[in-house]
């Protein structure tokens, strides 16, 4: 029989940062689902109906009924027949409203699928033709600092956190922006950016959980490096 491997307190630490940074990487994503997700879909949902029952015009009412299908096959779990059908409006309607919609979307469900090339392609599409959309603006930036944090590159992660926080500095996912901006800073080993996002969300977000949850993060990394370098 094997003994009972003893964790150093290093290890013992390294381990409860890692745990602080996936908690807070799940808590970003909750609410990301929440607002750009969830919420967009519903939106959406309702556009589509209206958008059909008042289009005159026999191409822009196949628009919005071939949206409102792969909106339903998206909401029903139904990934990759979603994804044909959101690429088809791609080809068939590019000018339509529906295809701003339908670009953002297959951002969303490619990082989902953990498809990061093409989701990245699809979120720079949308960055590249699409200039209004603020919130879903910002969240195509969180999605492609999404799909970096994923692949280990936390610096560039960092980065696209920060630009998605600066497109709409007035939304509803700032201060997640920020607290993923300083996690993928500590884990670059970025102490001094770090320490800056820190202090705006002390000053932004003073006495709230967010706070909170952001000195916890920030003080566990700061007590492995020292305990490292002790």
């Amino acid at each position: 029989m094997y003994g009972k491997v003893k964790l150093s307190k290093r290890q013992i630490k390294e381990d409860k940062f890692m745990t602080f940074v996936l908690n807070a990487k799940h808590q970003l994503m909750e609410n990301w689902q929440f607002y750009v997700i969830g919420v967009i879909v519903v939106i959406l949902a309702v556009i589509a109906v209206i958008y059909y029952n008042n289009s005159r015009q026999a191409k822009a009412q196949q628009a919005a009924q071939q949206f409102s299908q792969a909106l339903s096959e998206y909401r029903s779990g139904k990934t990759q027949v979603a994804i044909m059908s959101f690429t088809q409006i791609l080809d068939d309607y590019s000018n339509d409203r529906v295809a701003e919609e339908a670009t953002f979307l297959l951002g969303n469900i490619n990082l989902k699928s953990k498809n990061y090339p093409e989701a990245i392609r699809y979120y720079e599409m949308y960055l590249k033709k699409y200039k209004k959309n603020k919130l879903n603006r910002a969240a195509s930036l969180a999605g492609i600092a999404a799909c970096y944090e994923d692949q280990a590159k936390y610096t560039d992660a960092a980065k696209k956190f920060i630009a998605a926080y600066n497109e709409d500095p007035d939304g509803p996912l700032i201060g997640d922006y920020q607290i993923s901006a300083m996690r993928n800073y500590l884990l670059a080993g970025d102490i001094e950016q770090a320490k800056n996002n820190l202090k705006i969300i002390e000053d932004k977000f003073k006495g709230t959980d967010l706070e909170k949850r952001a000195v916890r993060l920030f003080t566990e990394k700061t007590l492995l490096q020292n305990h490292t370098q002790g």
